[in-house]
């Protein structure tokens, strides 16, 4: 008898009202916005005013391969784990894109038995926060055009517009583009481009914004292009901020679901995490931490992209400190990272996985010595796993002053993470996360920022700057943006920026071939490699096998 799939898994479960799940974290009916039975918007401004302050715990990983890892997995079977053992306990995560959802990746609400549920509605439109954030960007890009063809009394460079439009799917036809055509009466011609939603600006401030305010002041920042004289242009020069805020006033608060366990689940946000900072948004964290003894949130990709922006960008802007870190991985994406093919992972190989092993202790390395933040490995365990193998991966660990534990959350839920969850608890009661420090001070310049980030969280030789990358930095400090922190765009495949080099390449060094600024969120982007911010669809789209019955039950969602 083979695996039911996710979507079999979380269509049999039975949920709980979502009013019910909310009572337990001391939420009433009057804090809570209802999308139907099962999911609901929780308004921050009717918390209990008794509310305390949980623990952060933070889920990474190695850098992700065809193999997988399970990290959203390791999440929410976490959370549940938590919960068995008496504590209270929220997870919280990102929503999940469209684009994967229909292309490659598949959806995002964790797998097996360790899932976030409705699990079709999470992965697509849920509660619209996702068009809010599309229609706002697209409301920019009118505004922008519009005052160009009034007579542009800003003097925008209609050549140096850095402003694109977006769209809510991978659609590579749609990244470079030409509008305003057909005559006087349609725009003014000029080149365009569309992002994917979640590489938009305006997801990465919403993810940042502390309030509905502090979302006005972000959104005025953000810069459009630049007039002729090299002077920045903003959302608050075209006066587009308060209709902005409009139409995000809802999207704005986070949203309440339900684990398989019935533990609850902030669902919030989606920036990009290898362009933007790949973190839930920071209300969903902050509420979540006044209402449970323990918060996990996770953030995307491997350590070196989303536990390195998760501290330096969210941690810095927001004021939060991790209590503990729990670093994912598998036997199989050990091997991989040690050379093996994919369709080889099955067979035990201890060579490959001490040669894949390096990746892995470089992010232990980097979380408890940049960082200074307690560790746990959590190693998703599979029928295949042999001892031996297992074995290596605890005494290297061991070797590193960290502790592995065995997580089966995916074939047992909370169940099979009790040992991880027992391990996070004496993490975060042994105070070790007193030490925890951000990389850089913000008074650094912008180079010297991102050659620390490349050498000591890399492993790579220094930076290269591109001529054009050098004049950029030279004006954004010009311009006073010297202070913001980087996010760097660059593969999550490979610490260098080369997705081939895998495992923990040395002797190389990280080309960085321009930068922009991200005013309105607050830092820097440094941008590595061939990072699309719309990606494209392979060559068999997940969509194809997606599909819904007369009952209106929908299948094929992984």
């Amino acid at each position: 008898m083979g695996f039911l799939s996710d979507i079999e898994i979380a269509q049999a479960s039975v949920m709980e009202p979502i009013e019910t799940v909310a009572k337990t974290l001391g939420l009433d009916g009057d804090s809570l916005e209802l999308y139907g039975k099962y999911k609901a918007k929780v308004d921050i401004h009717k918390l209990p005013k008794t509310a305390g302050q949980g623990k952060l715990v933070l889920v990474t990983a190695i850098n992700p391969t065809p193999a997988g890892e399970g990290k959203t997995t390791t999440v929410v079977g976490l959370g549940d784990a938590l919960r068995r053992i008496g504590k209270r306990t929220i997870i919280a995560l990102r929503e999940p894109s469209l684009g994967p959802v229909f292309g490659v990746k598949g959806g995002a609400a964790g797998g097996g038995y360790a899932q976030v549920v409705p699990m079709e509605d999470i992965n697509l439109h849920f509660t619209g926060d996702f068009h809010a954030i599309g229609a706002a960007n697209n409301l920019v890009a009118a505004m922008l055009d519009n005052h160009i063809y009034q007579g542009n009394a800003l003097g925008i460079d209609s050549r140096r517009i850095t402003w694109k439009r977006c769209v809510g799917m991978n659609d590579r036809q749609l990244r470079y583009v030409t509008d305003g055509l057909g005559g006087r009466t349609n725009g003014v011609p000029r080149e365009d481009g569309f992002d994917i939603t979640v590489a938009s600006e305006i997801m990465a401030v919403l993810c940042l914004a502390s309030d509905i305010n502090d979302l006005k002041d972000r959104l005025s920042r953000i810069i459009v292009g630049y007039t002729r004289d090299e002077v920045p242009v903003t959302v608050g020069q075209l006066k587009a901020q308060g209709a902005l805020a409009a139409l995000l006033k809802d999207a704005i608060k986070p949203n309440l679901v339900q684990t398989l366990e019935h533990t609850p689940a902030f669902i919030h946000g989606g920036p990009f995490a290898n362009i933007a900072h790949g973190c839930n948004s920071v209300i969903a964290t902050q509420t979540a931490l006044k209402l449970a003894d323990y918060v996990v949130t996770e953030a995307g990709f491997g350590a070196d992209l989303g536990a390195e922006k998760f501290i330096d960008i969210k941690c810095r802007k927001a004021g939060l400190t991790p209590s503990a870190v729990v670093i994912v991985a598998t036997v199989k994406a050990l091997k991989m990272h040690g050379g093996v093919p994919k369709t080889e992972l099955g067979t035990k190989n201890l060579d490959a996985l001490a040669k894949g092993m390096p990746n892995l202790l470089k992010h232990i390395e980097n979380i408890t010595q940049k960082f200074g933040l307690p560790a746990v490995v959590a190693i998703n365990r599979f029928p295949t796993d042999d001892v031996e193998e297992l074995k290596l991966i605890e005494e290297q660990c061991k070797a590193y002053g960290v502790r592995v534990a065995l997580s089966e959350v995916w074939a047992k839920g909370g169940e099979g993470g009790e040992e991880l969850a027992r391990e996070v608890i004496r993490l975060v009661e042994s105070g070790e996360s007193k030490n925890f420090h951000f990389l850089y001070e913000d008074s650094l310049p912008i180079k010297e920022k991102i050659n620390r980030i490349v050498t000591e969280i890399y492993g790579g030789d220094g930076v290269d700057f591109t001529s054009a990358a050098s004049k950029e930095i030279a004006k954004l400090e010009g311009l006073g943006f010297g202070n913001l922190p980087i996010c760097m765009a660059k593969t999550q495949y490979s610490l260098s920026d080369d997705q081939t080099k895998t495992g923990r390449p040395t002797g190389f060094r990280i080309t960085v071939r321009n930068v922009k600024v991200s005013a309105g969120a607050g830092f820097i982007v440094a941008l590595t490699g061939d990072i699309m911010t719309m990606p494209g669809l392979p060559k068999v789209p997940a969509a194809e096998k997606i599909d819904v019955d007369e009952n209106g039950n929908i299948s094929g969602l992984f």
